[in-house]
This record gives structure tokens, sequence and C-alpha cells, in this order.
């Protein structure tokens, strides 16, 4: 008989709010912006997949799959350099990512309740950016999703 710890707890709720998705030398993935997560009918006002990796050249569409939201960087979560975005209210948005590092995004009016996601750009220079990502403090229940993105991030080997 096995023992749950919060860890385990931990990753294992994380696993399930993350889908692997292939990572793509160029082109375009999608995230949707939803009032519902498609597979945990519990969880409200999130992006899917919570965290998308990909590779430099890469468009990211984030589709506005239900109406209310948008996405919008987040201040020092992006690498330095990189411009921010923040697309409109029920619109959708491409951005190209073609800087490596960690890019915190969020739904400006739903960043509260803990809509929001990261996005990671494979590459040299890709740590760059990390711990200043991570130092960054949020509230209310986004400050919860951020512990567990990161806690998926380390799980999943994706910060080195």
């Amino acid at each position: 008989m096995s023992t749950l710890t919060r860890r385990t707890l931990l990753a294992a709720s994380a696993a399930t709010l993350i889908l692997p998705m292939p990572a793509f030398a160029e082109g375009t993935v999608e995230i949707e912006m939803l009032n519902k997560h498609p597979e945990d009918k519990k969880r409200r006002m999130v992006f899917y997949p919570l965290i998308q990796v990909v590779q430099p050249g890469t468009t990211v569409k984030f589709v506005a799959s239900s109406k209310g939201h948008n996405s919008a960087s987040m201040d020092g979560m992006i690498p330095e350099g990189v411009e921010p975005w923040k697309g409109k209210i029920n619109q959708e948005v491409e951005v190209t990512f073609d800087k490596p590092g960690f890019y915190g995004y969020k739904c400006t009016p739903h960043v509260n309740l803990g809509m929001v996601g990261l996005i990671i750009v494979e590459g040299e220079g890709k740590m760059d950016n990390y711990e200043a990502a991570k130092a960054v403090k949020h509230r209310s229940k986004a400050a919860k999703i951020w512990d567990e993105i990161w806690a998926q991030v380390e799980a999943d080997g994706l910060a080195a």
C-alpha cells in the first residue's frame, strides 16, 4: 500500500490539468480560453492547455472558445527585450514566440480566479528568465495555480 503525500497529490492534480502537446519547429499552436476545463468540470476560467512548450518561431493562437476572456502577458514573466501583448476581450490573438524563455500570461478579468498559463520556448537562453518569472508574486487563486504550474514544470524536467 502506498502513502499519498502532499507532493504526490499536487503533482497528480497538476498532471490532470496539462495535456502533453507536441513542440513545433514553426507553425501555429492553439490555446483555448474557456469558462470550464474540458476534462475537469470543477475547474473554471482556464487556458487549455495550461502549459505549452514550443520551439522558437511558433505562433500561439489564443482562441476565444468562451466569451469574456483575453490573453495578456504578465509583468515580470516574459524574457527581457520581448514586447508584451494584450489581446482584446472576446477576440483571438496570435503571438509569435521567437526568443527562448518562460512566458507567463493571464486573462485580465479573471486572473484572480486563477486564469493564467505558461508558454515555454525551447532553445539556448531558455533559463535566462526562469528564476525571475518564478519569483513574481501573485494573489488569490492565481497564486495556487502558479504553484501547480511551477511544480509541473519541475516534475516534467522543463526547467533544464
